[in-house]
């Protein structure tokens, strides 16, 4: 059974930085894509980040140049990097996995940006 962990999220002044991990438990399957989604109150949940096995990477428009993913597949985690924080990016975080054994979702982390 595949188990995803999501942690690192909190409270920051715009501007500042967080990382985020996701650690998965259980066989993902070899080939998959780990991806990161957020959503903010009142909208819908949007894709924010996503890395392919081959370590090829798709970032929304919003984030391009700020946030960076990256995974360790030794750890089997997936981690998302994000800097110059803006108050448009609160919103709670949640770790995805897709693979040919099915979709995952970790639990959601609440990032929080003061202005």
């Amino acid at each position: 059974q595949v188990q995803l962990v999501a942690s690192g999220g909190g409270l920051v002044q715009a501007g500042g930085s967080l990382r985020l991990s996701c650690a998965a438990s259980g066989s993902i399957g070899s080939r998959n894509v780990r991806g990161w989604y957020r959503q903010a109150p009142g909208k819908q949940r949007e894709l924010v980040a996503a890395i392919d096995s081959g370590g090829s990477t798709n970032y929304a428009d919003s984030v391009k140049g700020r946030f960076t993913i990256s995974r360790d597949n030794a750890k089997n985690t997936v981690y998302l990097q994000m800097n110059s924080l803006k108050p448009e990016d609160t919103a709670v975080y949640y770790c995805n996995a897709v693979s040919q054994g099915g979709v995952y979702w970790g639990q959601g982390t609440q990032v929080t940006v003061s202005s």
